[in-house]
């Protein structure tokens, strides 16, 4: 079955990045970070987990996407 993690988390990361600097927004998003991969040590695939970063008012937000 497939899963549609990479997908999701592109549209996500894309749909911030179209707001940041908006200024009817009532959070301001300061950064988006690239889309991160849950890999092992050596790079190897863990699974299909993407995870994002998002700064908002100084403060470090994380979104996850994950199949359950």
């Amino acid at each position: 079955m497939l899963a549609y993690c990479d997908f999701i988390a592109d549209r996500v990361r894309k749909g911030l990045n179209n707001t940041m600097g908006d200024s009817l927004e009532p959070v301001r998003i300061t950064e988006v970070s690239k889309v991160n991969y849950d890999l092992g040590p050596k790079g190897e695939f863990n699974s299909t987990k993407k995870t994002i970063f998002v700064w908002a008012h100084g403060k470090e937000y994380r979104i996850t996407v994950e199949e359950n």
